[in-house]
């Protein structure tokens, strides 16, 4: 099963290579996994049955299906903001075209933004604001890159920013305030490292995006302007920021999973829109939900489907189980081993990882707000910017700006890998001297 992970893994990887869309390549390989878990099983599990993996497929999906419906929902208000030309409330804020000074604005306020919403809502929003900003493809695909590396580093030291945090949070192992104090600093030079080094190369100014008309090189539509007025795209922008950030709120007043607030927040933008265009005379379709939701990338859900099934095969099987167990005989050092585990968060989902860990170790060997979990949270949240599907935020921004596996690897892996190490000695040095 590791075998045709890593197959899988090739051809997703190798996508721009091979002409195969990521897509299909994810889905096939999770189907392949779990078809070869349900008729030859796993070496780990010798006694698990069919019945089973049908139970561990289906409880997998439940938890999948909350990611994507979370992902669907909060991609379509994001685009009913758009629509509606909202984020020129941002853009027109941002005078520069200095690429340094535009790429150290993006992933500041992709950092701190991703602490109030969470990596995955942020991704999505800085990835459609971006998009309004850049033209050039390769300038673009870097933005992108940073705003993946600022996002996790911003989930990474709020309770709410990140699903590991919210897992150790819930969980008791970490408290909000603790993980806040102990964890800004070092995420602060996870993304502040990254953009020292990319500050030397990243020279000259962008080039400004153009308006679909502009790029096909047609008049722009004067039905648009005609529909909005400047105080329904001020409505709009706000109510989307402002049913965004609802999402946390909710969960915690309510504690039910996060998708069901991005779904109440799309419920209530879907009305707002229909009351806000009801009676206008001229077509107003193109600004509903039921037009906007068919611009939303379906097959970016799907590669996200396929990549989280596969992952969820391997944790059936206990592989990832197995490796949690090896580290932990191998290493005997929790500096290592969340090194480790936050590094392996880039090739596997980190839910997984993190809960191996949390099953691993009790409360009772490691109490609440124990260097041991501050520092998980951190390596966990942070590690999976290293590859660009190794975190919930890097597959949406390879969907999104279609960037490339391989071009990822080679411009920005690195910088991500030498910020997840300075922050890892940032924290050290800030337990010892506490």
């Amino acid at each position: 099963m590791v075998w045709l992970f890593v197959i899988g893994y090739v051809f997703i990887a190798l996508e721009h290579v091979i002409k195969i869309d990521k897509s299909a390549s994810a889905v096939l390989t999770a189907v392949v996994l779990w078809t070869w878990l349900i008729l030859f099983g796993s070496p780990l599990v010798p006694d698990m049955d069919q019945l089973g993996i049908e139970h561990a497929l289906l409880e997998h999906l439940g938890d999948i299906g909350s990611i994507l419906f979370f992902l669907l929902a909060a991609m379509t208000i994001v685009e009913l903001v758009d629509v509606h030309d909202g984020f020129r409330i941002i853009t027109k804020q941002i005078n520069t075209l200095n690429k340094v000074k535009l790429l150290w604005i993006i992933s500041l306020v992709t950092f701190f933004l991703s602490a109030l919403l969470d990596n995955l809502t942020t991704t999505i929003v800085m990835a459609t604001l971006i998009r309004k900003l850049i033209h050039e493809k390769q300038d673009l695909w870097i933005m992108g890159g940073f705003v993946i590396i600022a996002a996790n580093a911003g989930g990474a030291w709020s309770p709410i920013g990140d699903v590991t945090t919210i897992m150790l949070w819930i969980g008791g192992q970490i408290s909000a305030l603790h993980v806040i104090q102990a964890l800004i600093i070092p995420s602060l030079v996870c993304i502040i490292v990254p953009l020292l080094f990319m500050s030397f190369t990243f020279r000259g100014e962008i080039s400004p995006a153009k308006s679909k008309a502009e790029a096909s090189g047609e008049p722009k539509k004067k039905q648009t302007s005609e529909l909005i007025s400047n105080w329904e795209t001020q409505l709009v922008f706000w109510c989307g920021i402002g049913a965004l950030l609802f999402v946390p709120i909710f969960k915690n007043l309510t504690h039910l999973p996060p998708f069901m607030g991005m779904l109440l927040s799309l419920g209530f933008m879907w009305i707002l829109t229909d009351l806000l265009h009801m009676g206008k005379k001229v077509e107003r379709g193109h600004l509903s939900v039921s037009s906007v939701i068919r611009r939303v990338d379906t097959p970016s859900i799907l590669f996200f489907l396929g990549i989280l099934l596969a992952v969820a095969a391997l944790e059936t099987g206990e592989f990832l189980q197995h490796v949690a167990v090896f580290l932990e005989e191998t290493l005997k050092n929790i500096y290592l081993i969340n090194m480790i585990i936050g590094l392996l968060s880039a090739i596997v989902d980190n839910v997984p990882l993190v809960a191996g860990a949390m099953g691993m170790y009790s409360m009772t060997e490691f109490p609440p707000d124990h260097i041991f979990w501050s520092l998980l949270a951190y390596c966990a949240g942070t590690g999976g910017s290293v590859l660009i599907i190794g975190s919930a935020a890097g597959v949406a921004m390879m969907g999104i700006l279609k960037i490339d596996f391989i071009w990822y690897l080679k411009r920005i892996s690195l910088l991500a890998l030498l910020g997840y190490l300075a922050g890892m000695g940032a924290y050290m040095i800030q337990h010892i001297w506490t």
